[in-house]
């Protein structure tokens, strides 16, 4: 990519855009752009355009190939993968598109793709509303939606993609699209699991479930030494019995404030505290050293989880299938592979290991129905690493990738390894970009057809390779 490609880039957008601000390394801003939830994720792009309207994405996109410069797209910057970043490039930041509209005849939300999900929340919010969003608020609807979204209300209404009525897109050739069940049905199908392959969504159609009631949630602190055996055997029995109503995320991590590794599971109940007290009582009799539970707007709930994972330092999210009944022992081993990272690299006492705890039986559609091919009565794992250093960083994706084996094989051992190998893996926990044949399954030849028709020459390349799909 020729320095003069990416120069004469920037003269024709701020020639050509109508209302967007582009910004090159000497811009006051340009600084700020760039920053990512993680550091690691940090790349100094050529040159980045906010834009406020469909018509300047659409500009934006034509002109990056005319000038033959790479684009990559952001909204929250979470991602940890890179697929958000790029080097030199051109970067379209969402940033400036945050507008949510609440249409309460249909309960819909439309939702620009700048958005992050507390955005979403606090419009729904105030017409007693709610909507699947995660379980960290900070964290952008855009990449969130188009890779499938597990949040709180899973278990009483499924995935935030299945959630989705309609998105605006803006595709390789420049076109501005609407994909809904009406209309480019095609594209609709592909843009719900593998939407990033496929061009910049300008806006999604939301449907919206009524939440008049608020919800009891918190967090409860153990000592993992005294209570971690307790804990996930109390889990195994909240998602076997649960109604969709209840759910828990339970985080093993070692504190600043303990000398030990600690289990914080964050409780959830979408009804009373009189029923709530009564399910989660064998946890609330562990004596927690810390508890947190109240009963709360259901608008604070997405928020329980940010302080850990709030922007800065390095960190990445790598996601693994599990099954239940999870075994405890599996458990305290995994323990012990956070204890080797803390000796592997120095800052890394942060990092946690995340077990997430959902009723799945709305998430069981047909995996046919759209390119979000994981449906399977399964919960995730998330392998969260912290640390400081950049030349630690290699280190600690090997331990990931290390670990992530680790629990693969568990899969195995439990489920028998042809079931196990058929269970894919989460593509929005997926850091080290696996085989698109984890992500995608039996979706993905019709995946890198649609790819050939939309976007026949890889424009948005950022994420997993559709174009080389068998």
């Amino acid at each position: 990519m020729a320095t003069n490609n990416v120069a004469g880039l920037a003269a024709r957008l701020r020639s050509d855009l109508k209302s967007s601000t582009v910004l090159t390394p000497d811009s006051e801003g340009y600084a700020q752009a760039i920053i990512r939830w993680s550091d690691e994720m940090e790349k100094k792009a050529g040159i980045v355009v906010y834009p406020t309207t469909a018509e300047d994405i659409s500009t934006a996109v034509l002109l990056s190939k005319e000038f033959s410069v790479p684009l990559a797209v952001c909204g929250g910057k979470h991602g940890s993968s890179g697929a958000a970043s790029i080097e030199g490039g051109l970067q379209i930041d969402m940033g400036h598109m945050r507008n949510v509209s609440i249409d309460l005849n249909n309960k819909t939300a439309k939702v620009q793709g700048g958005c992050i999900w507390k955005d979403v929340d606090e419009a729904a919010a105030l017409h007693k509303l709610a909507m699947i969003g995660g379980t960290i608020n900070h964290t952008g609807v855009g990449g969130l939606t188009l890779g499938g979204g597990y949040g709180w209300l899973t278990g009483r209404h499924g995935l935030t993609i299945d959630e989705v009525r309609a998105v605006t897109m803006v595709l390789a050739d420049g076109s501005i699209v609407t994909a809904s069940s009406d209309e480019n049905q095609d594209l609709f199908w592909a843009v719900r699991g593998a939407g990033h392959c496929f061009g910049v969504a300008v806006d999604f159609t939301f449907q919206l479930h009524t939440q008049e009631n608020e919800v009891w949630s918190g967090q409860l602190i153990f000592p993992a030494s005294k209570a971690l055996t307790s804990v996930v055997n109390f889990a195994n029995n909240l998602v076997a019995t649960t109604d969709g109503a209840s759910a828990m995320v339970m985080g093993v991590t070692k504190p600043p404030f303990m000398q030990e590794p600690a289990v914080v599971a964050t409780v959830f109940h979408d009804g009373t505290e009189a029923e709530a007290r009564e399910i989660f009582k064998p946890l609330l009799e562990l004596e927690p050293i810390i508890n947190t539970t109240k009963v709360r707007p259901y608008v604070e709930q997405n928020s329980l989880m940010n302080g850990p994972v709030d922007y800065g330092n390095r960190k990445l999210a790598k996601g693994v299938p599990y099954t239940l009944p999870l075994d405890p022992n599996f458990v305290h081993s995994l323990v012990g592979e956070l204890k080797k990272l803390h000796g592997q690299v120095e800052g890394s006492t942060k990092s946690i290991m995340l077990f997430e705890f959902f009723h799945m039986g709305k998430v069981l559609n047909p995996w046919q129905d759209m390119a979000h091919a994981i449906r399977g009565d399964h919960n995730q794992v998330m392998i969260g690493p912290f640390w400081i250093k950049a030349e630690d960083d290699a280190t600690v994706r090997s331990w990931v990738a290390d670990t992530a084996a680790v629990v693969r094989r568990e899969l195995e051992r439990v489920n028998g390894k042809e079931v196990a190998d058929s269970i894919g893996e989460y593509g929005n926990y997926d850091a080290l970009l696996v085989d698109p044949r984890r992500i995608f399954g039996k979706n993905l030849p019709r995946l890198a057809e649609l790819k050939q028709k939309f976007d026949p020459e890889n424009i948005f390349n950022k994420s997993y390779p559709l174009a080389a799909a068998p």
